[in-house]
C-alpha cells in the first residue's frame, strides 16, 4: 500500500516542483514541504481520535493527552455589529510611531528556540523603562501561542493604565495581530484580546518588522530569549496542527 500510494503521488510533486524525472520523491517531499501520502493516511485518523473524539493514544505515538490540547472557541464572543476602530490596528510597519514621546510604548516579542518557547514585552514611558513581563512556555507550545499569550499580557496591562493615556503595542507577528482583530477568531486567546481591544480604544496596537535593526524590538527579543531559560513557566494548553 506504501507503494502504490507513493506512485500515486509522485507525479504530482514532480508537477509541482517542476523536478526532473529522475528526481527521488524523497527529495520532492523535503523540497515541498509535503508529508507522503500513507503519512497522511495514518495522520488523518489519529487527529480526529485525539482532537475530536477526545480519545487517548499511546505514547509510541504522540505525548500528548486530550485534555491538552487547546480546542477552538465556538459561537459569536460579541454582538456582529462590535468592532475595532480602523486606528485601532495597523499591520503596516509603525516602526517610525515608536520614536512619540507623548504615547507610552509597548515592545512584546515571543518565539521558539533550541532552549525553548518564551514571551516578553516591555513598556516605555517618555523612553524609560517602566515595566517589564517576561515568561516561558512548555516546548509544545508555538510561536503563535506566544506571540497571543504576550500580546494577551500586554494590552491587559494596558488597559489598566490611566485613561488619559494613549499606549501602543508594538507586535512583529503579522499573524497575532490579525487574529486578535477578528471578531470570528476561533482562538480563545484572541477573543479576549479582542474584547480587551474593543472596550479600550486608546489601545492601539501596530505590526513592527523583526531584526531590521529596531532596537526596542531587539530588547523585547532578549527578554524573551532570557525568559526561554530563566522565566517563570505558564502552562498553556497544546496546539496540534495538521501539518
Amino acid at each position: 500500500m506504501k507503494r502504490k500510494l507513493s506512485s500515486i503521488q509522485r507525479p504530482f510533486l514532480l508537477h509541482i516542483s517542476g523536478a526532473y524525472r529522475t528526481t527521488p520523491t524523497a527529495a520532492s517531499h523535503t523540497i515541498l514541504g509535503i508529508p507522503p501520502l500513507h503519512m497522511q493516511l495514518e495522520f488523518e485518523p489519529r487527529f480526529t481520535s485525539i482532537y475530536s473524539l477526545r480519545i487517548t493514544l499511546p505514547p509510541s505515538i504522540i505525548d500528548i493527552q486530550p485534555q491538552d490540547l487547546e480546542m477552538k472557541a465556538t459561537g459569536l464572543p460579541i454582538h456582529p455589529s462590535d468592532h475595532l476602530k480602523p486606528n485601532e490596528i495597523s499591520s503596516e510597519d509603525g516602526e517610525a510611531n515608536i520614536a512619540q514621546k507623548d504615547i507610552i510604548n509597548i515592545s512584546t516579542n515571543g518565539s521558539k528556540t533550541e532552549d525553548g518557547v518564551g514571551a516578553a514585552f516591555y513598556v516605555l514611558t517618555n523612553d524609560i523603562w517602566a515595566y517589564q513581563w517576561s515568561a516561558k512556555l512548555i516546548v509544545n507550545n508555538t510561536v503563535f501561542q506566544a506571540e497571543l499569550t504576550v500580546l494577551q499580557e500586554a494590552v491587559i496591562y494596558t488597559s489598566h493604565l490611566p485613561n488619559h493615556n494613549t499606549s501602543k503595542i508594538h507586535v512583529d507577528n503579522r499573524a497575532s495581530i490579525m487574529a486578535s482583530s477578528n471578531s470570528k477568531s476561533t482562538n480563545e486567546t484572541a477573543r479576549k484580546i479582542f474584547k480587551v481591544l474593543l472596550t479600550n480604544p486608546r489601545i492601539k496596537v501596530s505590526w513592527v518588522k523583526a531584526h531590521a535593526g529596531n532596537i526596542d524590538n531587539e530588547r523585547a527579543d532578549q527578554l524573551e530569549k532570557d525568559a526561554t531559560q530563566h522565566g517563570q513557566l505558564i502552562h498553556l494548553l497544546s496546539f496540534l496542527n495538521r501539518t
